[in-house]
């Protein structure tokens, strides 16, 4: 599905942003992007949807090389970036000018998700809130059914109800021939709704696991829980401490989002050692 193999990038000569990245993401699947501010979450996006163009390496997208912007490539992706620029066209107006790009393009589909997200259709939508503009787009891009949908930030501008509406919506959309990427440094938006992490840190990825293989090998417990465990993260918080002990036992735990994200980044050599055992 998508291949990346020793991708650097860099806005200016000199100070590459990335270097000698490599990632491999398949179909069937709900990545989750992790990474701080500034991490670089956006811009690798923008390589994997050919907006900008690698310095070196090499991306496989669909059998395409993105920079190119091969029709048969933009009809199989679908990019909604984190700041979005409308035009002063009603919703059904830009559905009308450019479903028509998208083979797949479920109208009754885009509909009925407007309608869980209580858009009206006849508004212009130049003068719907960020947050009305959001929900069109995350529509439109879920109804054109594209084998790879990428949302940079989707959540932001989202209202609490409206992001338990999109968690819901989208585990709904994805199937078998379908990737998802979801970037966010809001970390608990993404709870209950990605399968795969990929954690985005100085230049490098830190982890590319599914859920399933981190809740083997870890275990997330209260710091009470964790006597006699091998504790390799804990974190205070105002009720307690949280902490990731090393999954012995085969003991099931639910994944703390939050938590193997913020272990992640500051002290990430003792967990990503027991991952990749």
């Amino acid at each position: 599905m998508i291949t990346v193999s020793n991708l650097t990038f860099g806005y200016k000569k000199g100070r590459p942003l990335f270097e000698n990245l490599s990632l491999y993401l398949e179909e069937g699947h709900i990545y989750g992007l992790l990474g701080k501010n500034g991490a670089g979450k956006s811009t690798l996006l923008k390589n994997l949807a050919g907006l900008v163009f690698p310095q070196e390496g090499e991306l496989d997208v669909n059998g395409h090389n993105p920079s190119q912007r091969r029709p048969s490539f933009l009809s199989q992706l679908f990019f909604i970036p984190e700041e979005l620029f409308m035009p002063a066209i009603t919703v059904r107006g830009y559905v009308k000018n450019t479903a028509h790009f998208y083979p797949q393009f479920d109208r009754e589909q885009f509909e009925n998700i407007l309608l869980e997200f209580n858009v009206p259709a006849d508004q212009v939508m130049s003068r719907l809130s960020f947050g009305q503009q959001k929900k069109v787009m995350i529509a439109f891009g879920l109804a054109s059914n594209t084998s790879l949908l990428i949302m940079d930030e989707p959540t932001n501008g989202l209202d609490i109800p409206s992001k338990v509406q999109f968690r819901k919506i989208i585990a709904s959309a994805l199937t078998e021939d379908r990737c998802i990427i979801i970037s966010t440094h809001q970390v608990r938006d993404l709870d209950s709704l990605i399968d795969q992490v990929i954690v985005l840190h100085e230049r490098e990825i830190l982890l590319n696991k599914s859920l399933d293989e981190i809740s083997d090998k870890l275990l997330f417990l209260t710091s009470s829980e964790a006597n006699g465990r091998n504790v390799v993260y804990a974190e205070e918080n105002m009720i307690g401490t949280n902490t990731i002990a090393e999954n012995l036992y085969q003991k099931f735990s639910r994944v703390d989002m939050e938590l193997l994200f913020n272990a992640i980044i500051n002290n990430h050599k003792p967990l990503t050692e027991i991952l990749n055992r």
